[in-house]
């Protein structure tokens, strides 16, 4: 995870409870054998952050039309532990672990029974919607992080 935040001293550290989403597997999710395919688990990661973002009330398109903003993952790593299966039904979490002026370190677990199946750490940008640069997270999202 260390390898993902730079700069420390601008980083804020956070220490929120887990999000968890539910997401089942479908047969579009899996290769021929029924095995959720390895690019799955990204719509499955990314699908937990957008209704997290929603669970804190700010849905992406209400950030893109009204804040001019939109997150973009910046880095991530994985760690593949076991694997999900056709009709399997999967929690996803995610974590909110640190936060810069334009980004957010998220830790982000997909399990089956509570058995963990992928660890992820996630870097999101925050960037102007308009025209792709950088720009501060917006503050209403920034405050309800702190109060997590």
């Amino acid at each position: 995870m260390t390898s993902l935040m730079t700069s420390i001293e601008q980083t804020q550290a956070l220490v929120a409870l887990p999000f968890i989403w539910p997401i089942r597997v479908y047969w579009e999710d899996t290769d021929a054998g029924g095995v959720v395919y390895h690019a799955s688990y990204l719509r499955f990661l990314e699908r937990a952050r957008s209704e997290w973002l929603r669970h804190l009330g700010c849905s992406q398109q209400r950030l893109q039309e009204h804040e001019d903003a939109v997150f973009v993952v910046r880095a991530m790593q994985l760690e593949f532990r076991r694997p999900a299966r056709l009709d399997d039904v999967l929690e996803v979490d995610v974590v909110p672990t640190a936060m810069r002026a334009a980004s957010l370190l998220l830790r982000q677990q997909i399990r089956r029974d509570g058995e963990p199946l992928l660890d992820a750490t996630v870097k999101v940008a925050c960037v102007s919607a308009s025209g792709f640069r950088p720009r501060a997270v917006p503050t209403g999202l920034a405050e309800r992080l702190k109060q997590q």
